[in-house]
């Protein structure tokens, strides 16, 4: 936890020393080329100290309707998995995440594709692969990009040229598909995929085929009649569609609650692989990304051993502890509310007086005493919490009740002395008047004060107003008692 004004100073420093961070330029292909290919590699400069690269690419600066906010980790290089559009100019935004700092948004490039002029070529399975047994009955199957190819038609049965499951079913501009039913156990199943593009395609493609082996579906529910119910052998997954990691660890470490006999984390990377990165019941993440969570158990089938295995494919993004840069003071003197204004990352909740709330959505919290008040900003992701001060309103009971400028050196002047514990209250001019109305001074909140004087002269016992306006622009007004 930390106070407003070393947050801001924090802030200050840190966020001078990002801009110091040279942004990337990109390389590969370079500012302004054209004729790039449409598969080609974007690649940029390498910057050390980050913590990785986001990328977006669009049809208009700074747009991201090709690509939106895309982690290559810290790769400094991306690979478009379905290609870019043909004979367009391609706008490039490279992010890049520092580690304690703001992230820097650098200024965009750009390059124009070539004209595609002639079909795609046929393409070929992935996964699985041509004449692979032992795959899953509700497996999805991938395939290869296909250059210049805008969309794919896709057929699929359960005999050479047969299109009983799928018959030239356009799935758009993608590299996989998963049927809404399972297929058909201990079956040759066969493909066929023609990429297409506005110049047409070249189908017929070569059909392909691989073999759901019955063996994997001994991992499928089934009823038990013994425990008259339904069995699972699968673990059930309960994890989310995405997870954060603090800017201000080296590394977050992320568990599971699932129950399993085992479990693994992999990395997806770019290239279609994945990396396997944890074999236990949780891992340690320092990079955004994609990422894939496998838990498993394992049962005993005429001798040999089998996974029963449940996934899940989730993104990384990263948070981090807010910073306060302001907190906006309104509406009248009994019935105040107040702006939490706050930058940063991470996704916050506010709550007032307790660190531990309740915490509210909205940064404007209602119905705030004149009274001294702290409030309390929490990053939802456990990134931090920081505190901030909101003042206590003027009051008269801040200003002396009475003085005695007698020349004695005890009470000689009067003036507004700043409470300790509410030093954050500040007076920036106060007038003095007598019981008319006529004004005897202007008073300056850091001099020693008004004497009890008028022109040289002194004035005499009695009663005396002031009005004294605060930094808040707050007005307030009141009198005191000189005595001689």
């Amino acid at each position: 936890m930390q106070r407003i004004r070393i947050t801001y100073l924090l802030f200050l420093f840190l966020g001078g020393f990002s801009f110091g961070q040279d942004c990337p330029r990109i390389s590969t292909p370079q500012n302004g080329d054209t004729d790039v290919p449409v598969d080609t590699e974007i690649r940029w400069t390498p910057v050390s100290g980050i913590i990785g690269y986001v990328v977006s690419l669009g049809t208009t600066p700074g747009g991201e309707d090709i690509l939106n906010r895309r982690s290559s980790g810290q790769n400094n290089f991306y690979v478009p998995e379905v290609g870019l559009p043909a004979n367009t100019t391609i706008h490039v935004t490279i992010r890049l995440f520092i580690f304690g700092q703001p992230v820097k948004v650098c200024p965009g490039e750009i390059f124009t594709t070539e004209a595609v002029t002639t079909p795609p070529p046929c393409t070929s399975l992935s996964k699985p692969l041509d004449g692979e047994t032992g795959v899953s009955s509700n497996a999805p199957i991938r395939w290869n990009y296909a250059y210049g190819a805008t969309g794919y038609r896709l057929s699929m049965g359960t005999a050479p040229g047969a299109q009983d499951i799928l018959s030239d079913f356009d799935v758009g501009n993608t590299l996989s598909y998963k049927p809404s039913q399972s297929f058909p156990i201990d079956t040759n199943i066969y493909v066929s995929i023609v990429p297409y593009n506005e110049n047409g395609d070249l189908g017929p493609c070569r059909e392909e085929s691989f073999l759901v082996d019955e063996s994997v579906d001994f991992c499928e529910p089934f009823f038990d009649s013994s425990q008259g119910g339904l069995v699972t052998r699968k673990p059930d997954i309960d994890f989310p569609d995405s997870v954060s990691i603090c800017r201000e660890n080296s590394s977050t470490r992320i568990p599971t609650e699932d129950s399993a006999d085992g479990f693994r984390w992999f990395k997806m990377n770019q290239d279609g692989t994945e990396t396997l990165i944890s074999d236990h019941p949780w891992v340690d993440l320092s990079e955004i990304g994609r990422y894939r969570y496998e838990a498993y158990n394992t049962i005993s089938v005429a001798g040999s051993t089998i996974e029963c295995s449940a996934t899940k494919e989730f993104s990384v993004f990263l948070s981090e502890a807010p910073i306060i840069n302001g907190i906006d003071v309104m509406g009248p003197f009994n019935n105040r509310e107040i702006r939490i204004n706050v930058v940063g990352s991470g996704d916050y909740e506010f709550a007032l007086n307790d660190p531990n709330g309740p915490y509210q959505n909205s940064n404007v919290i209602l119905n705030i005493s004149e009274q001294r008040q702290i409030v309390y900003v929490r990053d939802k992701n456990g990134c931090g919490i920081t505190e901030g001060i909101v003042a206590r309103e003027l009051s008269v009971d801040d200003f002396p009740k009475f003085f005695t400028p007698n020349g004695d050196g005890i009470n000689d002047f009067w003036q507004y002395i700043v409470p300790e514990e509410d030093g954050e209250i500040k007076v920036d001019r106060i007038w003095i008047f007598d019981r008319y109305g006529f004004l005897l001074a202007q008073i300056d909140p850091s001099s020693q004060g008004w004497d009890g004087n008028y022109r040289g002269k002194a004035l005499p016992s009695s009663d005396y107003w002031f009005k004294a306006v605060s930094s808040s622009n707050q007005s307030i007004r009141g009198h005191f008692t000189l005595k001689r």
